[in-house]
């Protein structure tokens, strides 16, 4: 029987701690490396820290440890913002667009800024989708238009305007030194100059967005990692409605 409010890692055995973790330190490879690998992971709060892979990276070394947690989190009272709807399937979305809003939306997706890794949005935006997940553009009833990839927030501003949008969509990958952060707060500032804001349903998506940084930044709702379009198309429909946007 699991205790949830003792929660520890598994590894061979329940509630034996053991973890795996890796990282680089700037130092050059050998014995001395792993030491000061395995010193690290001591003060980290690992017991009998071992390192078990280290590659030299020419200058820098690479590592693999293995060691026991010895702390625990109480799993019962645990509490994460998250986009709370009932997701519906492509079909579901298509009647519910026929019943309810009862003409086509127009979604406008990209990624912003400096950002080239258009992996995100073609899985929520194009016609073939992600992992048998159809995308936007092959639903009835939306108008779905993927801008790619580094598209200026003016720019996407201005099409969004330009066709009238209903929803926007922003994904964002790369984002080292939180650079994901100042671009997603110039495109809300840009919308509300404006003066679309609250005419447009606004959500942000990417492996370090969640919905709770997504709406204290001005945006709608966030969806991280392990999303599909029917999650996100769930979401601007009823928002629509809900907003009486239609």
């Amino acid at each position: 029987m699991v205790d949830l409010t003792r929660v520890k890692p598994y590894g061979d055995t329940l509630n034996d701690g053991m973890v795996q973790l890796s990282f680089t330190l700037p130092v050059p490879y050998g014995d001395e490396a792993n030491e000061a690998a395995r010193q690290l992971a001591k003060k980290m709060g690992l017991e009998e820290p071992s390192v078990v892979y280290s590659k030299d990276l020419v200058g820098y070394t690479y590592f693999i440890l293995y060691g026991k947690s010895v702390h625990t989190v109480d799993y019962t009272k645990i509490e994460v913002p998250k986009v709370d709807l009932d997701v519906m399937s492509k079909e579901e979305v298509e009647e519910f667009i026929k019943d309810n809003i009862k003409r086509d939306i127009v979604v406008v997706g990209a990624c912003t800024g400096t950002d080239a890794h258009t992996v995100g949005i073609d899985a929520i935006m194009n016609m073939k989708g992600y992992a048998g997940h159809f995308g936007l553009e092959r639903y009835e009833g939306i108008e779905a238009y993927n801008l790619g990839s580094q598209v200026p927030n003016e720019e996407l501003v201005a099409k969004a305007i330009e066709l009238n949008a209903d929803a926007i969509l922003v994904s964002q990958v790369v984002t080292q030194k939180d650079v994901h952060i100042p671009n997603l707060t110039q495109l809300v500032e840009l919308l509300e100059a404006e003066g679309i804001r609250d005419k447009v349903v606004l959500t942000c998506g990417g492996p370090r967005i969640s919905h709770e940084l997504a709406k204290e930044l001005g945006y709608d709702a966030g969806f991280g990692t392990g999303t599909f379009a029917e999650d996100v198309a769930s979401f601007i429909v009823t928002e629509m409605v809900k907003r009486n946007m239609v």
